[in-house]
């Protein structure tokens, strides 16, 4: 018989049961991002499943992108790169190819939560929640500027960080500090005008427009970690996407 965590549903399919055994341990940090699960003999043995059982729910797994195998090293948790993917989107002119943005938190305040962003994290609208303001730079210019809200109740030793001190990357500060690690998300793209603001950070015209990238970033149990709005000059904006 299956060895599964008492209250785990048993009207799911095998495989699927499996699968969320596996993802409570990486949710739970047993097996860490770009570590290696156990293989599927041994997964087999610790649940006692087919082996078949095992291999439909990491192939699972791995179509959702949270689990890779690496051939003849075996499979490992996923860690997603996000901090750059803004940057695919803006062509930079004049500037070096710098890979990685610098991140400057200009603020870290308590603020109640406007409704987009108590709705995108599963929040109650007016509740206070962790504010960041937040600048992306390349070559020291002003390319994004950033307002980014957190639940208090699972970002709290934020807190206590000055905004100087917030490291340039933040998902990795996320897990470090707060154990929440971030799994996947989800961006919608629109256009509006640059309020006085964000038109001051960016070095462009009051009304000019500027592309809106809302981002949604959950956790490997799909709970909603992070939303952010990014903010960049439109006329440095090119979206590209290939199509087969």
């Amino acid at each position: 018989m299956a060895q599964f965590k008492q209250g785990r549903d048993e009207r799911l399919p095998l495989y699927q049961q499996v699968r969320d055994e596996i993802l409570d341990n990486i949710r739970a940090g047993v097996w860490l991002p770009d570590t290696a699960i156990p293989t599927e003999t041994e997964l087999t043995k610790r649940y006692d499943v087919a082996i078949g059982t095992v291999r439909k729910a990491v192939d699972t797994l791995v179509a959702e992108g949270l689990l890779y195998r690496s051939q003849g090293r075996g499979t490992f948790v996923k860690r997603p790169t996000f901090d750059d993917a803004l940057f695919r989107f803006f062509r930079q002119t004049a500037l070096s190819q710098q890979s990685v943005p610098q991140g400057n938190v200009l603020a870290n305040t308590l603020a109640p939560l406007p409704d987009v962003a108590a709705q995108a994290l599963a929040l109650q609208a007016g509740e206070l929640a962790i504010q960041l303001q937040r600048t992306r730079l390349l070559d020291e210019q002003v390319v994004l500027v950033e307002e980014i809200w957190l639940s208090r109740m699972l970002f709290a030793p934020l807190e206590a960080i000055a905004p100087a001190d917030f490291d340039n990357l933040l998902y990795p500060l996320y897990e470090r500090v707060c154990g929440q690690r971030v799994a996947s998300a989800t961006e919608t793209l629109t256009i509006e005008m640059a309020s006085a603001s964000v038109a001051s950070a960016l070095g462009i015209e009051e009304k000019s427009p500027v592309a809106v990238i809302e981002r949604v970033a959950y956790g490997y149990d799909k709970t909603p970690l992070e939303y952010r709005v990014s903010k960049g000059a439109a006329q440095t904006f090119r979206y590209q996407i290939d199509i087969s």
